[in-house]
């Protein structure tokens, strides 16, 4: 307690000089946008929030299609929803980049009503500036480096500055931006998201009545999508994952979006033992089949970051991105598997073997104690 006393007086001294009168603040923006995983990590800049201003108002801007993770979240007030190409009553091949912005600004312009004392922008991009800025708030805080940067009050120096080390982590750079204005943020809060008891219900019915091979076994998730090939392990590989966990007495479930249902077809197909598949769950149905997981084993994704968020022990499978910026940002057990051989970071989820990931595996159930290691030889 007393070194975490120390650390915060130190990131005080050093970023002091953007005062803001903090008992005086009431109404806080935080502006998030783009995919899972990142609001997904925005969720530790929430809970330094939170702890911090516990009686203000604390909003959160995100996109329409992601808003769903924060439902029932005790971190955020008001949930503000961006629209999309997909959400608009409108024809979105014939819609530009251009089109969506302006709409978008019109749109954001009532958030001036709310008369915010001060707004975060934990993105980075064009956009969401002119958000922050359309929102009249009156601190308005941002990295030095982003483009616009006259459109802030306060602008934070490099979050590897803040922390004093080399890298930092994705929900370490959003913390930092709080941390350069006086929040107190040394203590770097791990992810969580909550269960819905809507989501819960639900997923409960639906393992139900999928035909499951043993109900009473655990489940181990598995997640063999990704965004991009450079990030997605082979589907076959993760059949022989789905086989060895079986073996060990979990039943494998798998997830995907809709556009993704080839990958489970293809999973199920490879795979020498039932695999439960879903490719039509919500965000906070997946929330809620994470939570209900004693296991995930995924391509490090936003559904990756969601089992951390709730606790569940994971094996993220990691190619091309950046391992200390995007792995799993949580105290329970987790591993990475990384190969990062060869010369082309766009083949290194290849090089990633299928006993590379099994290993990884029982590394996690022991420590987790969730299977011994008599029975992980037999």
């Amino acid at each position: 307690m007393e070194k975490m006393e120390n650390e915060e007086k130190i990131f005080h001294f050093m970023f002091s000089t953007m005062n803001i009168d903090w008992k005086n603040t009431r109404r806080v923006l935080i502006v998030r946008l783009r995919s899972i995983g990142d609001t997904v990590l925005a969720t530790p800049s929430l809970i330094a929030l939170r702890r911090f201003l516990p009686d203000a108002q604390i909003d959160i801007l995100l996109e329409d299609w992601v808003a769903p993770l924060l439902e029932d979240s005790d971190l955020v007030d008001n949930i503000i929803c961006v629209p999309n190409k997909n959400s608009l009553p409108v024809d979105k091949d014939k819609m530009s980049a251009k089109d969506l912005l302006i709409i978008r600004l019109l749109w954001a312009w009532s958030l001036r009503e709310t008369k915010y004392d001060i707004a975060f922008n934990l993105h980075g991009g064009t956009t969401a500036t002119f958000f922050v800025r359309a929102s009249g708030a009156r601190h308005r805080v941002g990295y030095k480096n982003y483009q616009y940067n006259f459109l802030y009050t306060h602008l934070a120096p490099d979050s590897a500055q803040f922390w004093q080390q080399e890298q930092v982590h994705s929900a370490e750079h959003q913390l930092a931006l709080l941390g350069s204005v006086g929040v107190p943020v040394a203590d770097k809060p791990k992810s969580r998201l909550v269960v819905t008891e809507g989501a819960r219900n639900s997923i409960e019915n639906k393992l139900a009545k999928s035909k499951i091979q043993n109900p009473k076994s655990k489940i181990a998730l598995l997640h063999p999508a990704a965004a991009f090939d450079s990030k997605q392990w082979a589907t076959e590989k993760f059949a022989r994952v789905a086989d060895f966990l079986s073996e060990k007495g979990f039943n494998p479930v798998a997830v995907a979006a809709p556009g993704e249902r080839e990958v489970l077809e293809n999973l199920k197909q490879n795979a020498r033992v039932p695999v439960i598949t879903f490719d039509d769950l919500s965000l906070p149905e997946i929330t809620a089949l994470a939570a209900h997981a004693a296991l995930f084993v995924g391509n490090d994704s936003g559904i990756a970051h969601i089992a951390a968020a709730v606790d569940t022990p994971c094996v993220v499978v990691f190619g091309s991105s950046n391992v200390y910026h995007w792995r799993p940002w949580t105290n329970t057990p987790n591993e990475v598997v990384y190969s990062g051989k060869g010369s082309d970071k766009q083949e290194f989820i290849k090089q990633i073997t299928v006993e590379n990931v099994c290993k990884a595996v029982e590394k996690v159930l022991i420590s987790k104690n969730l299977i011994n290691e008599t029975k992980l030889k037999s």
